[in-house]
């Protein structure tokens, strides 16, 4: 009988360790020895955080990261399909949101290994909550074009899909590119549209905040390599 998958969420910012980890996180990654894991220094940090009491020495881990994912998956999986019991972990967040630990997930379905979810921090649905957005109706676009006519273009038509649906709208940006992303949607959006904006959440520093377009072109923040979600909406 196969063993298996948990999904682990890891922390999304340093010193976040109390914020993130449940009871049952704990009492899990300490009867596992093996992990698939898109950053191998990240994976150890955190396992260590979270309170791992087996010997790291005694830890099989399995490396998902970008250099690797061209290998197949077959031996990611050898310790699952004779029954041993595996951890997923992303480089921060929810494994398989945003991450490319959905392709482990849907490879343990096609072998019919059991895939068991852990509750963790998502900054997606962080930001959702603390925006007061829709959250009923809403969608996660990741990234947006790099061509600025493209990026352009690509935001109007958010603004229209929230206009029209009444649906959130979510993306992201690679964290040195953020402000570029903030001026050109404060160049492209109408005025009463509202932004959010969900900076460094669960860190010291974190930042969420809700405004329109006019109002933020007046008080413009500095989102240089600063994780962050952007959200807008129309009502």
């Amino acid at each position: 009988m196969p063993g298996t998958l948990y999904l682990i969420p890891v922390p999304l910012a340093d010193d976040a360790a109390r914020k993130s980890f449940t009871p049952y996180l704990v009492d899990t990654i300490n009867q596992l020895s093996e992990y698939i894991v898109e950053n191998e220094k990240t994976a150890r940090r955190f396992l260590k955080e979270a309170g791992l009491k087996i010997p790291q020495s005694e830890l099989t881990i399995h490396d998902y990261g970008k250099h690797q994912r061209d290998k197949g998956l077959g031996d990611f999986f050898s310790g699952l399909v004779v029954g041993k019991d595996v951890g997923l972990m992303s480089e921060a967040g929810c494994p398989g949101v945003a991450d490319p630990g959905a392709d482990i997930v849907a490879e343990a379905h096609r072998r019919n290994i059991k895939v068991v979810p852990l509750v963790g921090p998502s900054s997606i649905l962080l930001a959702l909550m603390a925006s007061g957005f829709n959250g009923q109706s809403f969608t996660f676009h990741g990234y947006l074009p790099i061509d600025k006519v493209q990026r352009a273009k690509r935001l109007k038509d958010l603004e229209g899909q929230a206009e029209r649906f009444k649906q959130t709208q979510l993306f992201i940006e690679t964290p040195f590119r953020n402000n570029q992303l903030l001026e050109e949607i404060l160049r492209s959006l109408k005025p009463a549209t509202r932004l959010c904006i969900a900076c460094n959440l669960t860190a010291a520093d974190e930042m969420v905040q809700t405004q329109t377009i006019a109002a933020w072109k007046k008080q413009l923040p500095d989102l240089h390599k600063k994780p962050t979600i952007f959200l807008i909406f129309c009502s």
